[in-house]
């Protein structure tokens, strides 16, 4: 990466005291470990719509496609101080180059699922706080997530797999782009891609061949809306054991036949949930390293994002 990584994080993860009680709902594993990776961009619009701390509570009530912001005690409209934040800061937001944002869970502004909205006086949960919906209709591409839903770690892998997807997109794009970089960014995320969706792949396959008859700001917008749409996708057990079979079809002549044994062995174990994906990825990187595999060397899909995480292990 040639650009630091910066994502986005509601502010009472972070620590700070910015919640309606005066308190905080710190998350260690943002602040511990993602901090280590990322500069995390604190946000928190309830305060930065102008709103006091400690304050009277919030939530959202009429139609959920678009919700009034009401104060619970005082009924006091707060939607259009609220709306007025969003809009500037998301303008603001621009500036801070994110790659990602995770967001408060059932916060009537930073929620980003199933927020409770209410209609006389019943909540159903079909909502998204003002402030989360307008980051994501600003950008529509940029990996989002909720605190809570970080904690299963299927959700946490892919989530942090986009986000560093999206930092070597954007690294791309700042590096004087041209169809023969493009190639080589689709060449390089093959396996990555097809692990999500091998229709995906074969799709935006076709968009690359036929690279020369676009516009390169036309033919870079659609790569991107592909790219990050594909990598979006559920990589289930199935597509990933299908990709390490491919990885192994290249050491078809190199292997013997123990070596072939065991990493089929390794390879059904992962299948049936036995051992997590980084048991068989690390005995190909080896046969990798062992045969010198030039091809599967530049493939992202093999480190996709720092071993530190240990996004992998729990896959």
């Amino acid at each position: 990466m040639t650009t630091p990584l910066a994502i986005g994080v509601s502010a009472c993860l972070l620590g700070e005291q910015v919640r309606y009680d005066g308190g905080h709902k710190h998350d260690p594993y943002i602040t511990d470990m993602l901090g280590r990776f990322f500069r995390l961009v604190s946000v928190c619009p309830e305060v930065g719509c102008g709103l006091p701390t400690p304050r009277e509570t919030m939530r959202l009530e009429g139609d959920p496609a678009a919700p009034r912001l009401m104060t619970t005690r005082s009924r006091v409209d707060k939607t259009g101080q609220m709306l007025a934040y969003c809009n500037a800061k998301v303008v603001e937001l621009e500036q801070e180059d994110l790659c990602g944002f995770i967001f408060k869970k059932n916060s009537p502004s930073s929620g980003l699922f199933r927020v409770k909205v209410y209609n006389n006086g019943m909540p159903v949960k079909q909502g998204s706080g003002l402030f989360a919906a307008a980051v994501v209709r600003h950008f529509p591409l940029l990996p989002v997530e909720e605190e809570g839903r970080l904690n299963d770690a299927a959700i946490r892998e892919n989530f942090l797999e986009r986000v560093f997807s999206y930092r070597r997109w954007k690294d791309f794009l700042a590096d004087k782009p041209d169809i023969g970089g493009l190639v080589d960014f689709h060449t390089r995320h093959k396996l990555l891609i097809m692990s999500h969706s091998v229709q995906q792949y074969r799709q935006m396959g076709v968009l690359v061949a036929h690279a020369v008859e676009m516009k390169k700001t036309d033919l870079f917008a659609t790569y991107e809306e592909q790219f990050m749409k594909a990598l979006a996708l559920h990589a289930s057990v199935k597509k990933q054991t299908n990709v390490l079979m491919h990885i192994m079809g290249y050491f078809k002549r190199d292997l013997t036949r123990a070596e072939k044994e065991e990493l089929l062995d390794v390879i059904n174990q992962y299948h049936d949930r036995l051992t997590p994906l980084i048991v068989p990825l690390t005995l190909l990187k080896h046969y990798v390293n062992k045969y010198d595999q030039p091809y599967l060397k530049q493939q992202i899909y093999l480190s996709p994002h720092p071993a530190e995480l240990m996004l992998r292990n729990h896959v």
